[in-house]
Protein backbone atom coordinates (compact mmCIF):
# COMPACT_ATOMS: atom_id res chain seq x y z
CA UNK A 1 0.00 0.00 0.00
CA UNK A 2 1.16 3.56 -0.94
CA UNK A 3 1.79 6.44 1.44
CA UNK A 4 -1.12 8.50 -0.05
CA UNK A 5 -3.45 5.26 0.31
CA UNK A 6 -2.41 5.03 4.14
CA UNK A 7 -3.20 8.93 4.26
CA UNK A 8 -6.37 9.06 2.40
CA UNK A 9 -8.66 7.20 4.82
CA UNK A 10 -7.19 9.19 7.81
CA UNK A 11 -7.54 12.54 5.87
CA UNK A 12 -11.13 12.11 5.09
CA UNK A 13 -11.97 11.14 8.96
CA UNK A 14 -10.68 14.59 9.95
CA UNK A 15 -13.23 16.76 11.37
CA UNK A 16 -14.92 18.17 8.60
CA UNK A 17 -17.70 21.24 8.32
CA UNK A 18 -20.61 19.42 6.17
CA UNK A 19 -21.34 20.75 2.61
CA UNK A 20 -24.78 22.52 1.71
CA UNK A 21 -26.52 19.81 -0.10
CA UNK A 22 -28.72 22.19 -2.60
CA UNK A 23 -27.89 25.70 -3.32
CA UNK A 24 -27.54 28.08 -0.51
CA UNK A 25 -29.97 31.46 -0.84
CA UNK A 26 -27.99 34.52 -1.45
CA UNK A 27 -29.80 35.95 2.09
CA UNK A 28 -28.48 32.82 4.42
CA UNK A 29 -25.04 32.64 3.06
CA UNK A 30 -25.19 36.92 3.99
CA UNK A 31 -26.48 35.97 7.51
CA UNK A 32 -23.62 33.05 7.99
CA UNK A 33 -20.71 35.72 6.85
CA UNK A 34 -21.85 38.34 9.09
CA UNK A 35 -22.61 35.90 11.57
CA UNK A 36 -19.15 34.65 11.50
CA UNK A 37 -17.55 38.22 11.26
CA UNK A 38 -19.23 39.15 14.50
CA UNK A 39 -18.13 35.97 16.48
CA UNK A 40 -14.77 36.55 15.16
CA UNK A 41 -14.30 40.01 16.70
CA UNK A 42 -15.87 38.32 19.74
CA UNK A 43 -12.97 35.84 19.90
CA UNK A 44 -10.25 38.25 18.96
CA UNK A 45 -11.22 40.66 22.08
CA UNK A 46 -11.77 37.11 24.42
CA UNK A 47 -8.16 37.30 26.09
CA UNK A 48 -6.14 34.27 27.20
CA UNK A 49 -6.43 33.45 30.52
CA UNK A 50 -3.46 33.55 32.48
CA UNK A 51 -0.97 35.36 29.86
CA UNK A 52 1.38 37.74 31.76
CA UNK A 53 1.55 41.45 30.47
CA UNK A 54 5.23 40.66 29.84
CA UNK A 55 5.09 38.33 26.98
CA UNK A 56 6.18 39.19 23.70
CA UNK A 57 4.64 39.23 20.38
CA UNK A 58 6.45 37.35 17.97
CA UNK A 59 3.92 38.63 15.05
CA UNK A 60 3.58 42.03 15.60
CA UNK A 61 4.76 43.38 12.23
CA UNK A 62 2.28 41.01 10.75
CA UNK A 63 -0.61 41.73 12.39
CA UNK A 64 -2.45 43.61 10.04
CA UNK A 65 -2.48 39.89 7.50
CA UNK A 66 -2.25 37.24 9.43
CA UNK A 67 -5.84 38.43 10.72
CA UNK A 68 -4.59 38.01 14.32
CA UNK A 69 -5.50 39.90 17.93
CA UNK A 70 -2.60 40.04 20.17
CA UNK A 71 -3.20 38.89 23.67
CA UNK A 72 -6.04 36.80 22.40
CA UNK A 73 -7.90 33.40 21.62
CA UNK A 74 -7.23 34.87 17.85
CA UNK A 75 -3.19 35.15 18.33
CA UNK A 76 -2.15 32.86 15.96
CA UNK A 77 -4.74 33.97 13.29
CA UNK A 78 -4.66 32.98 9.72
CA UNK A 79 -0.63 32.51 10.27
CA UNK A 80 -1.20 28.19 10.50
CA UNK A 81 -3.38 28.18 7.37
CA UNK A 82 -1.39 30.66 5.12
CA UNK A 83 1.98 28.47 6.63
CA UNK A 84 0.38 25.21 5.38
CA UNK A 85 -0.65 25.95 1.95
CA UNK A 86 3.03 27.63 1.46
CA UNK A 87 4.59 23.99 2.51
CA UNK A 88 1.79 21.83 -0.06
CA UNK A 89 2.48 24.52 -2.96
CA UNK A 90 6.14 24.33 -2.51
CA UNK A 91 6.25 20.18 -2.16
CA UNK A 92 2.94 20.11 -5.00
CA UNK A 93 5.60 22.74 -7.42
CA UNK A 94 8.53 21.14 -6.94
CA UNK A 95 7.17 17.92 -7.22
CA UNK A 96 8.02 16.44 -4.35
CA UNK A 97 4.16 15.35 -3.99
CA UNK A 98 2.97 14.42 -7.60
CA UNK A 99 -0.40 15.78 -7.87
CA UNK A 100 -2.69 16.52 -10.79
CA UNK A 101 -4.78 19.74 -9.56
CA UNK A 102 -7.64 19.42 -12.49
CA UNK A 103 -8.29 15.63 -11.03
CA UNK A 104 -10.96 15.90 -8.76
CA UNK A 105 -9.48 13.44 -6.87
CA UNK A 106 -6.22 14.73 -6.09
CA UNK A 107 -7.67 17.94 -5.07
CA UNK A 108 -9.67 16.25 -2.46
CA UNK A 109 -6.25 14.57 -1.39
CA UNK A 110 -4.81 18.11 -1.54
CA UNK A 111 -7.45 19.77 0.43
CA UNK A 112 -7.28 17.01 3.19
CA UNK A 113 -3.54 17.05 3.22
CA UNK A 114 -4.00 21.29 3.72
CA UNK A 115 -6.43 20.30 6.78
CA UNK A 116 -3.65 17.90 8.20
CA UNK A 117 -1.07 20.56 7.90
CA UNK A 118 -2.94 23.30 9.77
CA UNK A 119 -3.30 21.21 12.46
CA UNK A 120 0.24 20.68 12.75
CA UNK A 121 0.81 24.01 12.02
CA UNK A 122 -1.33 25.42 14.41
CA UNK A 123 0.89 23.37 17.14
CA UNK A 124 4.21 24.38 15.66
CA UNK A 125 3.24 27.87 15.69
CA UNK A 126 1.99 28.10 19.30
CA UNK A 127 5.17 25.94 20.86
CA UNK A 128 7.81 27.57 20.26
CA UNK A 129 6.20 30.85 21.12
CA UNK A 130 5.61 28.85 24.71
CA UNK A 131 9.01 27.07 25.01
CA UNK A 132 11.03 30.03 23.73
CA UNK A 133 9.23 32.16 27.15
CA UNK A 134 7.99 35.02 25.12
CA UNK A 135 4.76 34.28 25.60
CA UNK A 136 4.46 34.37 30.00
CA UNK A 137 2.34 32.90 31.87
CA UNK A 138 1.11 35.09 34.88
CA UNK A 139 2.57 34.66 38.06
CA UNK A 140 -0.85 36.08 39.90
CA UNK A 141 -2.82 33.76 38.74
CA UNK A 142 -1.22 30.63 39.43
CA UNK A 143 -0.90 31.63 42.89
CA UNK A 144 -4.71 32.29 43.09
CA UNK A 145 -5.18 28.87 41.47
CA UNK A 146 -2.45 26.94 43.50
CA UNK A 147 -0.84 25.47 40.73
CA UNK A 148 2.65 25.94 39.15
CA UNK A 149 3.12 28.25 36.33
CA UNK A 150 4.12 25.05 33.86
CA UNK A 151 0.23 24.29 34.64
CA UNK A 152 -0.69 28.30 33.82
CA UNK A 153 1.81 27.77 30.50
CA UNK A 154 -0.27 24.43 29.40
CA UNK A 155 -4.21 26.08 30.23
CA UNK A 156 -2.12 28.76 27.36
CA UNK A 157 -0.99 26.34 25.04
CA UNK A 158 -4.69 25.11 24.75
CA UNK A 159 -6.18 28.28 24.36
CA UNK A 160 -4.22 29.09 21.09
CA UNK A 161 -4.72 26.04 20.03
CA UNK A 162 -8.73 26.16 20.32
CA UNK A 163 -8.07 29.34 18.49
CA UNK A 164 -6.50 28.36 15.57
CA UNK A 165 -8.71 25.14 15.18
CA UNK A 166 -11.87 27.60 15.54
CA UNK A 167 -10.33 30.39 12.69
CA UNK A 168 -10.09 27.13 10.64
CA UNK A 169 -13.34 26.49 10.99
CA UNK A 170 -14.71 29.71 10.84
CA UNK A 171 -12.79 29.69 7.33
CA UNK A 172 -14.37 26.27 6.18
CA UNK A 173 -17.71 28.14 7.31
CA UNK A 174 -17.91 30.68 5.44
CA UNK A 175 -16.62 28.85 2.39
CA UNK A 176 -19.33 26.95 2.19
CA UNK A 177 -22.15 28.37 3.50
CA UNK A 178 -21.26 32.08 3.19
CA UNK A 179 -19.56 34.88 0.48
CA UNK A 180 -16.37 34.34 -0.40
CA UNK A 181 -13.60 33.14 1.79
CA UNK A 182 -12.77 32.89 5.59
CA UNK A 183 -9.22 34.11 5.39
CA UNK A 184 -10.14 37.11 3.00
CA UNK A 185 -12.77 38.38 5.58
CA UNK A 186 -10.73 37.96 8.56
CA UNK A 187 -7.96 39.97 6.94
CA UNK A 188 -10.42 43.10 6.00
CA UNK A 189 -11.95 43.14 9.24
CA UNK A 190 -8.21 43.05 10.82
CA UNK A 191 -7.34 45.61 8.60
CA UNK A 192 -10.52 47.98 8.49
CA UNK A 193 -10.17 48.13 11.63
CA UNK A 194 -6.48 49.36 12.09
CA UNK A 195 -7.62 52.09 9.45
CA UNK A 196 -10.20 52.97 11.67
CA UNK A 197 -8.26 53.31 14.72
CA UNK A 198 -5.78 55.18 12.68
CA UNK A 199 -8.44 57.82 11.76
CA UNK A 200 -9.96 58.28 15.20
CA UNK A 201 -7.92 57.15 18.22
CA UNK A 202 -7.50 59.90 20.64
CA UNK A 203 -4.68 57.83 22.78
CA UNK A 204 -1.07 58.84 23.06
CA UNK A 205 1.90 57.39 21.21
CA UNK A 206 5.32 57.63 22.71
CA UNK A 207 6.04 61.65 21.30
CA UNK A 208 2.80 62.52 23.22
CA UNK A 209 0.83 62.93 19.77
CA UNK A 210 -2.68 61.54 19.61
CA UNK A 211 -2.38 58.34 17.19
CA UNK A 212 -5.68 58.93 14.70
CA UNK A 213 -4.85 61.27 12.24
CA UNK A 214 -7.83 63.39 12.65
CA UNK A 215 -7.17 63.88 16.17
CA UNK A 216 -3.29 64.68 15.21
CA UNK A 217 -4.31 67.68 12.84
CA UNK A 218 -6.48 69.00 15.79
CA UNK A 219 -3.19 68.45 18.21
CA UNK A 220 -1.29 70.27 15.50
CA UNK A 221 -3.42 73.46 14.63
CA UNK A 222 -3.63 73.92 18.53
CA UNK A 223 -0.46 73.09 19.63
CA UNK A 224 1.96 74.19 16.84
CA UNK A 225 3.00 77.31 14.78
CA UNK A 226 3.14 78.23 11.30
CA UNK A 227 6.55 79.22 11.58
CA UNK A 228 7.32 75.66 12.46
CA UNK A 229 5.20 74.14 10.31
CA UNK A 230 6.84 76.02 6.83
CA UNK A 231 10.09 74.87 7.09
CA UNK A 232 11.92 71.97 6.05
CA UNK A 233 11.61 69.99 9.16
CA UNK A 234 8.01 70.88 9.75
CA UNK A 235 6.80 70.09 6.22
CA UNK A 236 8.37 66.88 6.74
CA UNK A 237 6.98 66.24 10.72
CA UNK A 238 3.66 67.05 8.58
CA UNK A 239 4.38 64.60 6.02
CA UNK A 240 5.35 61.68 8.35
CA UNK A 241 4.20 62.93 12.12
CA UNK A 242 1.23 64.56 10.77
CA UNK A 243 0.12 61.20 8.84
CA UNK A 244 -0.33 63.07 5.55
CA UNK A 245 1.96 60.83 3.68
CA UNK A 246 0.00 57.63 4.59
CA UNK A 247 -3.34 59.24 4.16
CA UNK A 248 -2.23 60.07 0.27
CA UNK A 249 -0.85 56.50 -0.03
CA UNK A 250 -3.92 54.81 1.40
CA UNK A 251 -6.23 56.56 -1.08
CA UNK A 252 -3.74 56.29 -4.11
CA UNK A 253 -3.41 52.41 -3.15
CA UNK A 254 -7.27 52.08 -3.23
CA UNK A 255 -7.71 53.65 -6.55
CA UNK A 256 -4.96 52.17 -8.21
CA UNK A 257 -6.33 48.69 -7.31
CA UNK A 258 -9.77 49.15 -7.96
CA UNK A 259 -8.51 50.55 -11.49
CA UNK A 260 -6.45 47.45 -12.08
CA UNK A 261 -8.67 44.85 -10.56
CA UNK A 262 -10.62 46.18 -13.87
CA UNK A 263 -8.16 45.35 -15.68
CA UNK A 264 -8.41 42.46 -17.90
CA UNK A 265 -8.34 40.23 -21.32
CA UNK A 266 -11.15 39.25 -22.39
CA UNK A 267 -11.30 35.66 -24.45
CA UNK A 268 -14.46 35.38 -26.97
CA UNK A 269 -17.03 31.89 -26.69
CA UNK A 270 -19.46 31.09 -28.19
CA UNK A 271 -21.63 28.45 -27.34
CA UNK A 272 -21.38 25.10 -29.60
CA UNK A 273 -25.08 24.13 -29.11
CA UNK A 274 -26.87 27.38 -29.24
CA UNK A 275 -26.51 30.17 -32.25
CA UNK A 276 -26.23 33.15 -31.13
CA UNK A 277 -25.41 32.48 -27.37
CA UNK A 278 -21.78 34.41 -27.22
CA UNK A 279 -19.64 35.20 -23.83
CA UNK A 280 -16.20 35.80 -22.66
CA UNK A 281 -13.81 34.96 -20.73
CA UNK A 282 -12.04 37.68 -18.80
CA UNK A 283 -8.06 37.17 -17.77
CA UNK A 284 -7.45 39.91 -15.10
CA UNK A 285 -4.38 41.78 -14.68
CA UNK A 286 -4.19 40.21 -11.27
CA UNK A 287 -5.24 36.72 -12.68
CA UNK A 288 -4.10 34.79 -9.31
CA UNK A 289 -5.52 37.91 -6.85
CA UNK A 290 -3.08 39.23 -4.48
CA UNK A 291 -3.43 36.38 -1.90
CA UNK A 292 0.37 34.89 -3.11
CA UNK A 293 1.52 38.09 -1.27
CA UNK A 294 -0.10 36.76 1.91
CA UNK A 295 2.39 33.39 1.19
CA UNK A 296 5.07 35.75 0.94
CA UNK A 297 4.75 38.17 3.96
CA UNK A 298 3.95 34.54 5.57
CA UNK A 299 7.19 33.11 4.05
CA UNK A 300 9.18 36.19 6.01
CA UNK A 301 7.44 36.03 8.77
CA UNK A 302 7.77 32.39 9.58
CA UNK A 303 12.45 32.93 8.71
CA UNK A 304 11.59 36.10 11.20
CA UNK A 305 10.47 33.55 13.77
CA UNK A 306 13.46 31.44 13.85
CA UNK A 307 15.65 34.23 13.84
CA UNK A 308 13.91 35.61 16.90
CA UNK A 309 14.12 32.19 18.95
CA UNK A 310 17.64 31.52 17.99
CA UNK A 311 18.26 34.88 19.18
CA UNK A 312 16.69 34.09 22.60
CA UNK A 313 18.58 31.12 22.97
CA UNK A 314 21.90 33.36 22.81
CA UNK A 315 22.24 32.45 19.24
CA UNK A 316 22.72 35.56 17.30
CA UNK A 317 24.94 35.07 14.31
CA UNK A 318 21.87 35.28 12.18
CA UNK A 319 21.19 38.70 14.06
CA UNK A 320 19.85 40.20 17.22
CA UNK A 321 16.37 41.94 18.05
CA UNK A 322 14.67 44.21 20.11
CA UNK A 323 11.59 42.95 21.00
CA UNK A 324 10.31 41.36 17.74
CA UNK A 325 12.25 43.97 15.65
CA UNK A 326 15.74 42.70 13.89
CA UNK A 327 18.69 45.59 14.42
CA UNK A 328 21.63 43.92 12.80
CA UNK A 329 22.60 40.62 10.83
CA UNK A 330 21.16 38.46 8.20
CA UNK A 331 17.59 39.23 9.76
CA UNK A 332 17.80 42.72 9.38
CA UNK A 333 17.83 42.66 5.83
CA UNK A 334 15.39 39.69 5.41
CA UNK A 335 12.47 41.67 7.38
CA UNK A 336 10.03 43.37 5.24
CA UNK A 337 9.37 47.44 5.05
CA UNK A 338 6.43 48.42 7.43
CA UNK A 339 6.79 52.59 6.42
CA UNK A 340 9.20 55.08 6.28
CA UNK A 341 10.68 54.64 9.21
CA UNK A 342 12.80 51.48 7.62
CA UNK A 343 14.40 53.20 5.21
CA UNK A 344 14.31 57.19 5.35
CA UNK A 345 17.65 57.17 7.05
CA UNK A 346 17.01 60.33 9.54
CA UNK A 347 14.17 57.79 10.77
CA UNK A 348 15.99 54.68 10.64
CA UNK A 349 18.65 56.99 12.86
CA UNK A 350 16.00 58.25 15.00
CA UNK A 351 14.52 54.05 15.52
CA UNK A 352 17.81 52.44 15.97
CA UNK A 353 18.98 55.22 18.68
CA UNK A 354 15.64 54.66 20.41
CA UNK A 355 16.42 51.02 20.38
CA UNK A 356 19.81 51.44 21.98
CA UNK A 357 21.33 49.94 18.73
CA UNK A 358 24.13 50.84 16.16
CA UNK A 359 22.58 52.75 13.04
CA UNK A 360 22.84 51.05 9.58
CA UNK A 361 24.84 52.59 7.35
CA UNK A 362 23.24 54.15 3.76
CA UNK A 363 23.89 51.52 1.68
CA UNK A 364 22.71 48.87 4.66
CA UNK A 365 19.41 50.58 4.32
CA UNK A 366 19.22 50.39 0.26
CA UNK A 367 20.41 46.54 0.78
CA UNK A 368 17.37 45.84 3.23
CA UNK A 369 15.08 47.65 0.74
CA UNK A 370 16.08 46.09 -2.57
CA UNK A 371 16.01 42.56 -0.52
CA UNK A 372 12.96 43.33 0.46
CA UNK A 373 11.59 43.85 -3.44
CA UNK A 374 13.46 41.13 -4.50
CA UNK A 375 11.09 39.12 -2.23
CA UNK A 376 8.00 40.79 -3.23
CA UNK A 377 7.81 40.58 -7.09
CA UNK A 378 9.98 37.26 -7.54
CA UNK A 379 8.34 36.09 -4.88
CA UNK A 380 5.02 37.66 -6.28
CA UNK A 381 5.86 35.87 -9.67
CA UNK A 382 5.86 32.23 -7.79
CA UNK A 383 3.72 32.27 -6.12
CA UNK A 384 1.35 33.68 -8.57
CA UNK A 385 2.26 30.76 -10.50
CA UNK A 386 2.04 27.95 -7.82
CA UNK A 387 -1.80 29.43 -7.19
CA UNK A 388 -2.81 28.94 -10.15
CA UNK A 389 -1.90 25.54 -10.54
CA UNK A 390 -3.04 24.26 -6.76
CA UNK A 391 -6.39 26.07 -7.19
CA UNK A 392 -7.23 25.00 -10.70
CA UNK A 393 -7.12 28.24 -12.17
CA UNK A 394 -3.71 27.19 -14.66
CA UNK A 395 -4.42 26.86 -18.66
CA UNK A 396 -5.59 23.71 -18.77
CA UNK A 397 -8.12 22.85 -15.80
CA UNK A 398 -9.29 26.17 -17.00
CA UNK A 399 -9.72 24.77 -20.87
CA UNK A 400 -11.62 22.15 -19.53
CA UNK A 401 -13.91 24.14 -17.42
CA UNK A 402 -14.82 25.88 -20.38
CA UNK A 403 -15.32 22.81 -22.65
CA UNK A 404 -17.46 21.44 -20.21
CA UNK A 405 -19.70 24.60 -20.12
CA UNK A 406 -20.47 23.79 -23.85
CA UNK A 407 -18.30 26.65 -24.88
CA UNK A 408 -15.82 27.30 -27.23
CA UNK A 409 -13.49 30.06 -28.69
CA UNK A 410 -14.98 30.97 -32.47
CA UNK A 411 -12.28 29.77 -35.22
CA UNK A 412 -10.85 26.72 -33.63
CA UNK A 413 -12.06 23.52 -33.20
CA UNK A 414 -14.31 22.41 -30.33
CA UNK A 415 -11.59 20.27 -27.92
CA UNK A 416 -9.82 20.83 -25.24
CA UNK A 417 -6.56 21.09 -26.85
CA UNK A 418 -7.41 24.19 -29.06
CA UNK A 419 -8.72 25.99 -25.89
CA UNK A 420 -5.82 25.04 -24.11
CA UNK A 421 -3.43 26.51 -26.45
CA UNK A 422 -5.48 29.83 -26.90
CA UNK A 423 -5.16 29.80 -22.70
CA UNK A 424 -2.07 29.38 -22.62
CA UNK A 425 -0.92 32.18 -24.41
CA UNK A 426 -2.46 34.33 -22.20
CA UNK A 427 -2.98 32.57 -18.39
CA UNK A 428 0.92 32.01 -17.95
CA UNK A 429 2.13 35.49 -19.02
CA UNK A 430 -0.68 37.44 -17.17
CA UNK A 431 -0.10 35.53 -14.07
CA UNK A 432 3.50 36.61 -14.27
CA UNK A 433 3.15 40.03 -15.05
CA UNK A 434 0.53 40.64 -11.85
CA UNK A 435 2.89 38.58 -9.59
CA UNK A 436 5.49 41.21 -10.41
CA UNK A 437 3.14 44.14 -10.25
CA UNK A 438 1.17 43.45 -7.47
CA UNK A 439 4.67 42.68 -5.70
CA UNK A 440 6.05 46.18 -6.63
CA UNK A 441 2.58 47.76 -5.86
CA UNK A 442 3.39 46.04 -2.13
CA UNK A 443 6.51 47.72 -2.20
CA UNK A 444 5.29 50.89 -2.96
CA UNK A 445 2.83 51.23 -0.25
CA UNK A 446 5.34 49.78 2.72
CA UNK A 447 7.69 52.33 1.39
CA UNK A 448 5.40 55.26 1.89
CA UNK A 449 3.52 53.43 5.19
CA UNK A 450 -0.21 53.30 5.36
CA UNK A 451 -3.43 54.64 7.78
CA UNK A 452 -3.44 52.94 11.01
CA UNK A 453 -0.36 50.59 10.18
CA UNK A 454 -2.44 48.62 7.85
CA UNK A 455 0.90 48.23 6.11
CA UNK A 456 1.56 47.72 2.36
CA UNK A 457 0.71 43.89 2.19
CA UNK A 458 -2.61 44.69 4.53
CA UNK A 459 -3.73 47.39 2.35
CA UNK A 460 -3.84 46.11 -1.23
CA UNK A 461 -5.05 42.97 0.30
CA UNK A 462 -7.98 44.25 1.81
CA UNK A 463 -9.29 46.40 -1.45
CA UNK A 464 -8.40 43.55 -3.80
CA UNK A 465 -10.54 41.38 -0.88
CA UNK A 466 -13.24 43.98 -0.64
CA UNK A 467 -13.43 44.33 -4.59
CA UNK A 468 -13.75 40.88 -5.25
CA UNK A 469 -16.20 40.49 -2.30
CA UNK A 470 -18.57 42.78 -4.52
CA UNK A 471 -18.62 41.28 -7.28
CA UNK A 472 -19.12 37.95 -5.64
CA UNK A 473 -22.13 39.41 -3.90
CA UNK A 474 -23.40 40.45 -7.38
CA UNK A 475 -22.81 37.22 -9.21
CA UNK A 476 -24.70 35.77 -6.41
CA UNK A 477 -27.90 38.05 -6.49
CA UNK A 478 -27.94 37.41 -10.27
CA UNK A 479 -27.66 33.69 -9.18
CA UNK A 480 -30.85 34.52 -7.32
CA UNK A 481 -32.91 36.57 -9.73
CA UNK A 482 -32.09 34.07 -12.65
CA UNK A 483 -32.55 30.22 -11.79
CA UNK A 484 -31.36 29.50 -15.07
CA UNK A 485 -27.60 31.43 -14.55
CA UNK A 486 -27.67 29.18 -11.20
CA UNK A 487 -27.76 26.03 -13.29
CA UNK A 488 -25.48 26.83 -15.54
CA UNK A 489 -22.79 27.00 -12.98
CA UNK A 490 -24.06 24.03 -11.61
CA UNK A 491 -25.33 25.66 -8.36
CA UNK A 492 -28.69 23.50 -7.56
Amino acid sequence: MSLRESLEPFFNRLPAVASPEGHVHFKNKLLWTLGILVLYFALANVPLFGLSSDSIDLFEQYRAFFAGASGSLMLLGIGPIVTASIVLQLLVGADVIKLNMSDPADQAFFQGAQKFMVFVMIVLEALPQIVGGYIQPDAGVASALGVGLGVVTLIIFLQICIGGVLILFMDEIVSKWGIGSGVGLFIVAGVSQQIVTGLFNWELDTAGLPIGILPKWIYIAQNVGLDYIFTGDGMMFLLIRGGILALVSTVAIFLLVVYVESTRIEIPLAHSAVKGARGRFPVKLIYASVLPMILVRALQANIQMIGLLLSGRGITFLGEYNGSTPINGLMYYLSPINSPYDWIPSLVRESFTGYGAPVPAGWQIGLHVLVDALFLIVGGIIFALFWIETTGMGAKPTAQKVFNSGMQIPGFRRNVGSIEKVMVRYIPKVTIIGGAFIGGLTLLASLLGTIGGAGGTGLLLTVSIVYRLYEDIASEQMMEMHPMVRSFFGQD
